[in-house]
């Protein structure tokens, strides 16, 4: 397993542009020979699901004597254990030959080489140029971007030094020691996950508070207790027009003017945009403004300046730490046979579970306190990356990218949900999540967190027949997990596990073919939100449906 301390950043050689069309063939409309082939495969694996179902999972282990080895990779960062899934051999020989007919290595190949994989809005998906080593070139669309990335890092880099050092003052002269980071989304999930999960790595003196949600007790809670002398708010917004941002970010403004003057903003605020003008506006100086790129989307955003207020809170070299470790599963997953490929393979095995096994739900458990927030930010990135019903040609999908995902850290979610996991019906698959070291230096509770984690998997897995008496205790077994282990939490591992959920997310987007990158399902509550808006200000329900005109009437009695 790769060494969990720091690891130099080596450049290395890009890999060839796929020979692809550009815009690769597998997101488009595809021809009747490819699609027939797709339909083959499609039977044999409906055919491997229903021989399967014959056999429990304990039995694979018994007829496969290499399966753990078949069946387990060794990736940048962490071990993955897929052998609880239920696959054997023969069901994956169909999933590799699926994969190979949607062309799932070119696809990658193609995203590398910064092709218009985000086919509905004309935009390449660059998310791994952003924690690419210096000296790597990267396009989008044609167009350079390796130089701007490096600059725009550089700037980030002295920017978070000054902060953390205390040179960079308020308007009374005094350092600026508390963020306060607003936004929402991907603007806000990645570096709130990422404060906590790395909180062992923070620099002394710095604090970071987060404020994402329209309901007013969200900023009042980040404000609150705050020095408005020693505050910097940073706004993270693309357009610097999402609605719950813009009021977050104006009741901070309100709240430094109201105590410091009007012209606090320019000293107190920076923000994460593509919009000059509105952040000018606003009174954010152009030198606090920091960029975003339209080829990456915001659930991919982390690693940009996103991550500014992580980068200037944690240690120096920390955010580097965690570029490193997702640079180097990105280069696993781009360089590796799909077999030996743990995002791709898991990719494989999450498709084969929601679409052949037909498990609509996935949970997604780390045994780590510090990784409570994970269950929620990968709810985001695959959800909203996968959860379409039309391919990226424009034609109904016929196959399905997401199953509903939940989770919670063990061991709290032993006492939660996992009643369900064990008895209910309709098995879920879990990702187990855990690490080898003790990092809090409490051995007695490290390994009893680790005994927890193999009891669960090995209990769904094998499960316990009933006594005569109790038909109540049967607990039916069968139930697929996947286990990742990580020799510690640290930057570089988890850099490593949520570009590994990247790529998966990706591959099983690949293999239903839908596109990935847009999120339109985000846009439709926007505008009804500012429709009702209207006629709960003025007091009116014309043009609503009964229950809505309803609920909007009881609103407005006193």
């Amino acid at each position: 397993m790769i060494p969990e301390n720091r690891v130099k950043r080596k450049a290395r050689k890009a890999k060839k542009p796929c020979p692809c069309p550009s815009a690769p063939c597998i997101v488009r409309p595809r021809g009747q020979k490819e699609r027939m082939n797709d339909k083959t495969i499609i039977s044999r694996l409906s055919d491997q699901a229903a021989r399967l179902a014959a056999h429990p999972l304990t039995s694979l282990f018994e007829n496969e004597p290499q399966r753990m080895q078949r069946l387990s990779v060794q990736a940048p960062g962490l071990y993955a254990d897929f052998s609880k899934q239920k696959v054997d051999e023969t069901a994956l020989a169909a999933l590799l030959d699926f994969a190979e007919a949607k062309n799932l290595g070119g696809f990658f190949t193609a995203m590398r080489a910064g092709e218009p994989v985000n086919l509905s809005e004309n935009r390449a998906a660059q998310h791994m140029a952003l924690r690419a080593p210096e000296g790597e070139t990267f396009k989008a669309l044609g167009e350079t971007i390796s130089n701007t990335i490096a600059a725009e890092r550089a700037r980030m880099r002295a920017f978070a030094d000054e902060l953390r050092n205390g040179q960079r003052k308020g308007i009374t002269g005094r350092a600026l020691r508390t963020l306060v980071h607003i936004g929402i989304g991907g603007s806000d999930l990645g570096p709130r996950l990422l404060m906590q999960a790395l909180k062992r790595y923070h620099a002394p003196g710095m604090d970071v508070r987060f404020a994402a949600n329209l309901d007013a007790a969200d900023i009042n809670d980040a404000l609150g207790g705050c020095d408005p002398e020693t505050t910097l708010v940073i706004v993270v917004s693309k357009s610097f027009a999402t609605a719950e941002t813009l009021a977050n970010a104006r009741a901070a403004r309100a709240w430094l003017v109201q105590h410091l003057g009007e012209d606090a903003p320019a000293q107190h605020m920076a923000a994460v945009s593509t919009n000059l003008k509105a952040t000018a506006d606003f009174g954010i100086q152009d030198e606090n403004v920091f960029a975003m790129h339209d080829w990456v989307g915001g659930r991919y955003s982390l690693w940009s300046s996103v991550g500014l207020s992580v980068m200037a809170a944690l240690n120096e070299g920390v955010f580097e730490d965690l570029l490193a470790g997702a640079a180097a599963m990105d280069d696993h997953a781009l360089r590796t046979p799909v077999a030996q490929n743990a995002p791709l393979l898991s990719g494989l095995i999450q498709f084969w579970n929601r679409n052949f096994l037909h498990m609509k739900a996935r949970a997604i458990v780390p045994y780590a306190a510090r990784l409570a927030l994970l269950p929620a930010y990968l709810q985001q990135l695959i959800m909203e990356s996968n959860g379409k019903s039309v391919r990226a040609d424009g034609t109904p999908a016929d196959l399905v990218a997401s199953p509903i995902i939940f989770g919670a850290e063990g061991t709290n979610a032993q006492h939660a949900f996992f009643q369900q996991l064990h008895q209910a019906p309709d098995p879920v698959p879990v990702d187990f999540i855990g690490f080898t070291q003790d990092q809090e230096h409490n051995p007695g509770h490290h390994q009893g967190v680790l005994a927890n984690m193999l009891a669960q998997s090995r209990a769904l897995m094998s499960g316990a027949p009933a006594p005569k008496d109790a038909p109540h205790k049967n607990f039916p077994g069968n139930r697929p997990s996947t286990t990742l282990l990580m020799e510690a939490l640290s930057p570089f591992s988890l850099g490593a596990l949520l570009a590994f959920y990247e790529h998966e997310t990706v591959a099983q987007a690949v293999l239903c073919g839908i596109n990935p990158f847009d999120q339109w399902g985000v846009e439709l509550g926007k505008h009804v939100a500012m429709e009702v808006l209207s006629h709960l200000e003025k007091n009116t329900t014309e043009g609503m449906d009964p229950s809505t005109a309803a609920l909007i009437e009881r609103i407005a009695k006193p």
